[in-house]
C-alpha cells in the first residue's frame, strides 16, 4: 500500500473534490505532438482518479472538461475534443455502470453538437441508479454563465409572481445553480502550475482549499491525488472563524 494513502484519515475525506485538468497541451508540446495529442492521454489520468476516488469513499468529484471559453479555440481542436468526449463516454459507460458510479452533467448542453448531447443523455440514463461516487462532468461550463443563467431564471420567477423579492436569499440563489443537488466542494485541486480558478464554480468554491500542483493533468496519478488529500487534512478549515472558537465548539461534537 502506499506510504501517502496510509496517511489519509478515510474519516475526514472531502465529500466533494473538484479539479481543473490543466497541461493536456504543454504536456504534448513537451512531447513534440499535437495539443490533441495530450488531452488524448488526459484520459487515462481521468480514469485513474475517478477509480481512486471510488475506492476512497468521495461522494462527488467533479472534473472540469470544457469551459465555454474553450470553443474559442481552434475549429480543430474543439471538434477533436467532441469526438474524444462522445468515444470515451461509449466506452466508459459500462465500467461507470459496473462500479456503481453516477454521470452528472453541469454547462449549456445547447451549446454542444446533436451527437455529444444524444451520447451524454443515455450515459446519464444508464447510470441514474447508480449509489456510489457522483461523477460531475463541467461542459460548457463557466462561473459567470451558470450566475448569469440563475439570476435570469430567478428574475423570471419573480416577474411571473413565482417568487417574492423579499423572499430571495443564498438558499435561493444557491437552488438555481446546475450544482443545486450537490454540497460545494471542500477541495479543490488544479494541475499544471497555474495559480488561478478560470471562471470554475465561482459561488461554490467561497470556502474549498485550493491546492496546486506543477504536475500536468497526463502526469497525474492516484499518488498525486492522495499528496493533495494528505496536504487538504493538515488544513484547518475555519469557515471566517479562529482557530481558538472552533476549538472550543469541538468540545462534546464534531466540527464539520
Amino acid at each position: 500500500m502506499s506510504q501517502l494513502l496510509e496517511k489519509i484519515d478515510k474519516t475526514r475525506l472531502p465529500r466533494h473534490i473538484a479539479i481543473i485538468m490543466d497541461g493536456n497541451g504543454r504536456w504534448a508540446k513537451e512531447q513534440g505532438q499535437d495539443r490533441l495529442f495530450g488531452h488524448f492521454h488526459g484520459v487515462e489520468s481521468v480514469r485513474n482518479i475517478v477509480e481512486g476516488c471510488a475506492e476512497l469513499g468521495v461522494e462527488y468529484l467533479t472534473l472540469y472538461a470544457f469551459s465555454t471559453e474553450n470553443w474559442d479555440r481552434p475549429e480543430y481542436e474543439v471538434v477533436g475534443l467532441m469526438e474524444l468526449l462522445v468515444n470515451t463516454i461509449r466506452e466508459e459507460v459500462g465500467t461507470l455502470n459496473k462500479n456503481n458510479i453516477r454521470l452528472h452533467v453541469i454547462g449549456d448542453m445547447n451549446m454542444l453538437p446533436d451527437y455529444a448531447k444524444k451520447e451524454l443523455g443515455e450515459a446519464l440514463e444508464i447510470t441514474r441508479k447508480n449509489t456510489g461516487l457522483n461523477l460531475v462532468m463541467a461542459l460548457s461550463y463557466s462561473g459567470r454563465w451558470e450566475l448569469l443563467n440563475a439570476v435570469k431564471n430567478i428574475a423570471h420567477d419573480v416577474k411571473e409572481g413565482k417568487l417574492k423579492l423579499e423572499a430571495i436569499d443564498q438558499d435561493t440563489l444557491q437552488k438555481f445553480l446546475c450544482t443545486s443537488e450537490f454540497p460545494d466542494p471542500e477541495l479543490m485541486i488544479r494541475t499544471s502550475g497555474e495559480y488561478r480558478i478560470s471562471n470554475f464554480l465561482l459561488y461554490q468554491l467561497a470556502y474549498a482549499e485550493l491546492y496546486f500542483t506543477n504536475v500536468r493533468w497526463p502526469d497525474f496519478r492516484k499518488e498525486n491525488l492522495y499528496e493533495a488529500l494528505v496536504d487538504y487534512q493538515n488544513r484547518e478549515r475555519r469557515f471566517g472563524k479562529t482557530g481558538d472558537q472552533l476549538k472550543t465548539e469541538s468540545n462534546g461534537h464534531e466540527v464539520k
